[in-house]
């Protein structure tokens, strides 16, 4: 048993096949290499299979992440030089548990299992896996056993992550110890170009563990590290621009990061034939529509069509507290806001979405129905069934640091491309319980304190995002020498690369006692500030 599911919260999720033919729905467009070496992470249930991705796209491979159970008609689209089985909680020896798909070793290219992965190969091959006389999780020293191209560079003893139930106890027929640890004899093993570790190298704290995945894929696999925005760039272009053809695309553009890089792209790709229509749904903060009319509009010179229908989101959204419903209906909204702009402007045939990894991943989107969901993203989740456009979402493969690259690449303002990133329900995922104007106005006013700020203490670029939730409970307080009973403001603010994993910002006390101190005095109704302290995992980002 692979027990790696307790490392992290959000589950991995493989992005659309591109050019798949619509089935009672939309196609997806979405860039997939054309000429670059490419590496297939079969998934096993692992909680830091995506992670995996991430690291061999670090090292310049492109990398996919699918499920073990994928058809081999699929995995031959990709043209695989590479594969990396995951890890995952079941028992390879259990009825029913996750098996390996022939497809694997009968392609002969090299193959490297991660836990789960490795008891998988032990199995194939003949050799014997069984219950550990204990439970191996966290921290491990591992020495190496024998020579290895997947260990070249590696003498003494270097440290690991283990999160293992099970073991090898039995190597099988040809394959030799690479390297060991106290509870585990075969740590890693190998027989020409078929590896497995016990341990996760994908994982932060495995500190050398991306210099085993580039032995793996350059000393091992002999790969080229070819994969890098630029080269994403060209190919989303060219792809989207088939896919397109002739035909008019209309853009959801919210003034964020995700959806700015992806009208910037698509403009690159159709040019004129590129509409943006940006929506006020009257969940933005302060300022923000007017912000994004005069970027987008007249410096990035795209035509853009602004529709105020704040009035419309605040109505289906009255009374409603659940946020799994919030995000529905603001997703459903959103599609026939759309729709309706599109039949005034004219004939559209595609809509193009800032859609990233992160949001398909949380959402846990029919691509991987064993995953759970985290939380429906309003682009993935909430989507009708009837929707009439085919989607274009040139940045569904990519994660958010990956997407500020491109932007970069593609000349986008800093100050777009650095922004934090904003929820695409906007404030009503940030205000816990029913929405209504004046809790928005209140939310509002102070998240405005709050980035004021941060801004002045120049701490915008040490922050991965940073806000103010507006809370359902109401305290006691004293303001003067009277009592008072108002709400209370909880102040969220984390660091983390890709939105995946994160950690609370470690702000300075006098940074946030001038926010405390200012939200309490200037916003009405409010007495009360507390300060958000809890990791991801095991919390998300945003509390709805």
């Amino acid at each position: 048993m692979d027990t790696d599911n307790l490392l992290l919260k959000a589950e991995g999720a493989v992005a659309e096949q591109l050019g798949a033919p619509a089935v009672d729905g939309p196609r997806v467009s979405a860039p997939r290499p054309t000429e670059q070496d490419t590496v297939v992470v079969l998934d096993f249930g692992s909680q830091t299979s995506q992670l995996i991705v991430r690291r061999v796209r670090e090292l310049g491979v492109y990398c996919e992440l699918l499920p073990y159970d994928t058809p081999i008609g699929e995995i031959e689209q990709l043209k695989p030089a590479a594969f990396i089985l995951s890890g995952g909680p079941a028992s390879v020896y259990e009825p029913g548990a996750p098996q390996l798909p022939p497809y694997v070793l009968g392609s002969g290219v090299p193959v490297l299992g991660i836990c789960y992965g490795m008891q998988l190969l032990t199995r194939a091959f003949g050799g014997r896996v069984e219950p550990a006389a204990q439970r191996e999780y966290g921290p491990a020293n591992l020495h190496r056993v024998t020579d290895s191209p997947l260990l070249d560079g590696f003498e003494g003893d270097f440290p690991v992550w283990m999160s293992h139930g099970d073991r090898v106890a039995d190597l099988p027929e040809g394959f030799e110890a690479l390297a060991a640890s106290p509870n585990a004899p075969t740590a890693a093993m190998g027989k020409g170009s078929v590896l497995g570790i016990q341990f996760h190298p994908e994982v932060a704290h495995t500190p050398r563990g991306a210099e085993i995945l580039s032995n793996f894929l350059f000393g091992v696999a002999g790969l080229r590290p070819t994969w890098s925005t630029l080269s994403f760039i060209e190919t989303a272009i060219e792809q989207v621009r088939s896919a397109v053809g002739d035909g008019r695309v209309l853009c959801g553009l919210s003034g964020g990061v995700d959806s700015a890089v992806a009208a910037a792209l698509v403009h690159r790709a159709v040019g004129d034939r590129l509409t943006c229509l940006f929506v006020d749904n009257g969940l933005l903060r302060r300022g923000e529509a007017e912000q994004v009319v005069e970027t987008f509009g007249r410096h990035m010179k795209m035509n853009l069509v602004a529709v105020d229908a704040q009035e419309r989101f605040l109505a289906a959204l009255e009374g409603v507290a659940d946020p799994e419903e919030k995000r529905k209906r603001i997703g459903n909204t959103f599609i026939r806001v759309f729709e309706e702009g599109a039949a005034r402007l004219g004939r559209f045939d595609f809509l193009a979405q800032g859609t990233v990894y992160p949001d398909v991943i949380e959402s846990a989107s029919p691509e991987r129905p064993a995953a759970q969901r985290i939380k429906t993203h309003h682009n993935v989740g909430g989507l009708p069934a009837d929707l009439r456009f085919k989607l274009v979402e040139p940045l569904r493969y990519l994660f958010k640091d990956e997407v500020r690259q491109v932007g970069l690449e593609l000349g986008l303002p800093e100050e777009i491309v650095w922004r934090h990133p904003f929820p695409g329900p906007g404030l009503a995922v940030r205000l816990l319980g029913p929405v209504s104007r004046e809790r928005l106005d209140t939310l509002r006013a102070a998240d405005a304190i709050m980035q004021e700020e941060l801004q002045r203490a120049d701490l915008m670029r040490d922050t991965w995002q940073a806000f103010t939730v507006l809370l359902p409970v109401r305290s006691v307080g004293v303001m003067g020498d009277n009592r008072t009973y108002a709400d209370a403001v909880a102040i969220r603010a984390v660091t983390s690369v890709d939105g995946m994993t994160a950690d609370w910002a470690k702000l300075p006390y006098e940074v946030l006692g001038r926010m405390s101190s200012r939200i309490v005095n200037e916003v009405a109704g409010v007495n009360r500030v507390v300060y958000d302290i809890t990791s991801k995992p095991p919390a998300t980002i945003e509390w709805e």
